[in-house]
């Protein structure tokens, strides 16, 4: 245990430079006491480790010095196989250097290890698009990454629902979201997020920008996925659905299928059970309910009600009339 916390005290200094105690204590949970008796056990065993006084004082290391020593278990290494995904690092144009820091970190591994490591990539694979689907061309990648990573402005000609706009924005990170890639960016002073897909015409500009220090890539993406399901179902609708009809409700979407999971009516005597189940819109639902055919009873809202029937009605007489084109063959 000791000497694990030794090696992640040594990693610490080598990456992040001159740390306090205080700041290593609360890095590998334990007291400060504790990180000044590591602290001399590693200057014991010959790691050039000094320290400096005053508000802005610490430890660090001498400058130059670094271990060749890795400090990766060997769950790590795999885990790091396991993360080089080959589909997304060949579109940002990195595939060649994924596949170089794998070669390099297995180079580096002990020789025991560097099987394990390679079986990972043979035995595991993944996948990240959905069935039926297929990635939408996304040419624009490489240049929006580079953009991000340089901190430069871009200008974008982008389709969105309802418009085709063109904008300057300040892209701060890229998402990757079930195989569709976005960008998460400032335009006009507000974060908003642009499927890459959706982009007609790029442009990058010469001008830069600061991206915030403080602001955080998955925390934004988190809370603003989360602000979006919860927007975008804006009502409810009660429905009364057979077994069948239930198992084809948790298909339609992962909040729908959270709602069937906490229904707590009882079965009636067909053997349906009432369920709520979040809306978007009534055409929307209208659209979405279809699917179920007959194993699902739209009880309220009215509208919604109304509106699959008007659409039943539709159909019925487009069927039951002859087909128009045998009409026209017979002619």
């Amino acid at each position: 245990m000791r000497a694990s916390r030794l090696l992640s005290i040594l990693m610490l200094l080598q990456t992040r430079g001159r740390m306090s105690a205080e700041a290593l204590a609360a890095e590998v949970e334990v007291s400060v006491r504790t990180i000044y008796r590591d602290i001399d056990q590693l200057s014991a065993a010959g790691v050039p480790v000094y320290a400096e006084r005053g508000c802005a004082g610490g430890f660090a290391l001498l400058d130059g010095w670094r271990t060749r020593l890795t400090g990766l278990t060997a769950p790590e290494a795999q885990a790091l196989f396991l993360a080089g995904l080959p589909g997304p690092a060949s579109e940002l144009g990195l595939g060649e250097v994924m596949q170089a820091a794998q070669l390099k970190l297995l180079a580096a591994l002990p020789a025991d290890w560097q099987a394990d490591a390679r079986r990972v990539s043979a035995r595991f694979h993944l996948d990240p698009i959905g069935w039926f689907s297929g990635t939408r061309p996304t040419d624009c990648l490489p240049t929006v990454a580079e953009a991000v990573w340089t901190e430069r402005r871009l200008k974008i000609r982008y389709e969105s629902w309802n418009a085709v706009t063109t904008r300057e924005i300040e892209p701060f990170g890229l998402v990757l979201k079930a195989g569709v890639w976005y960008v998460v960016a400032r335009a006009g002073g507000k974060l908003r997020t642009y499927r890459l897909s959706n982009i007609l015409e790029l442009s990058v500009l010469a001008t830069r920008f600061n991206r915030p220090a403080e602001f955080d890539l998955a925390q934004h993406w988190a809370a603003s996925t989360q602000s979006f399901e919860t927007q975008i179902y804006r009502a409810t609708a009660l429905l009364r659905a057979s077994p069948q009809g239930l198992k084809l409700l948790t298909g339609l979407s992962p909040a729908v299928a959270d709602a069937v999971g906490r229904a707590t009516h009882e079965p009636d005597a067909d053997g349906w059970i009432r369920v709520v189940i979040p809306i978007e819109s009534v055409e929307h639902a209208a659209d979405e309910l279809m699917k179920l055919r007959a194993e699902a009873e739209v009880l309220e809202p009215a509208a919604l009600r109304q509106r699959l029937a008007e659409t039943v009605q539709q159909l019925a007489v487009l069927y039951s009339a002859p087909s128009t084109h045998k009409r026209r063959a017979r002619r």
